[in-house]
This record gives structure tokens, C-alpha cells and sequence, in this order.
């Protein structure tokens, strides 16, 4: 007998690709943050080392590439920052370096 989890689509989403509601599932499962017990490594198609966290929703297994860049957005996360935008609006994840802190 199969797993449920095993029937679950996998997705891998690169910072770039970040929604609000993966953002937001990020920062519930891991509220301080995550360590390297919970990066997961493979392989990509063209043969390259990936690191990753994981994170699941009912039907999807969201594996979100580890970066400098998701670490400040993490530490940085405020859900009103994204009141405004769509659940799965990539474009509402601000890129950490281009933001202006003035």
C-alpha cells in the first residue's frame, strides 16, 4: 500500500518563483529558521548539486532552493507586506538586495 504523500506532485521553486503562500507555509513550519539537518540535497537535470527545504501542502511537496535571499526574506517576513497581492503572485516577493531600507 502507497503512502499519500508519495501521490503528491513535487515542485521545485527557486527564489524568483517564491509566492506569498509558500513564503508564508516557509515561515510556519520553520519560525526560527532552518538548520542543515533540514536541507535536503539532490541532483538537478543537468547534474547540479540543489540544496533545498521542504515544505507540503495537501496536494503538493514544495522543495525551495536555500539562498541567502530566502533566508533574509524569511527573517523579514511580515504577512501584511502581502495583504495586497494574490497567494500565488511571484512577483509580490521582493528581492532582498533591491530593496531600499531608507
Amino acid at each position: 500500500m502507497r503512502n499519500k504523500k508519495d501521490n503528491l506532485k513535487r515542485v521545485i521553486v527557486d527564489f524568483k518563483k517564491l509566492t506569498p503562500e509558500i513564503l508564508a507555509l516557509l515561515v510556519e513550519r520553520y519560525p526560527d529558521g532552518y538548520g542543515e539537518s533540514q536541507i535536503i540535497s539532490f541532483k538537478n537535470q543537468h547534474n547540479e548539486i540543489i540544496e533545498a527545504i521542504e515544505v507540503t501542502t495537501h496536494d503538493t511537496k514544495y522543495l525551495v532552493k536555500v539562498s541567502t535571499k530566502l533566508v533574509t526574506t524569511m527573517a523579514n517576513y511580515d504577512e501584511d507586506d502581502y495583504e495586497d497581492f494574490a497567494e500565488d503572485d511571484p512577483e509580490a516577493i521582493q528581492d532582498p538586495d533591491l530593496i531600499d531600507n531608507n
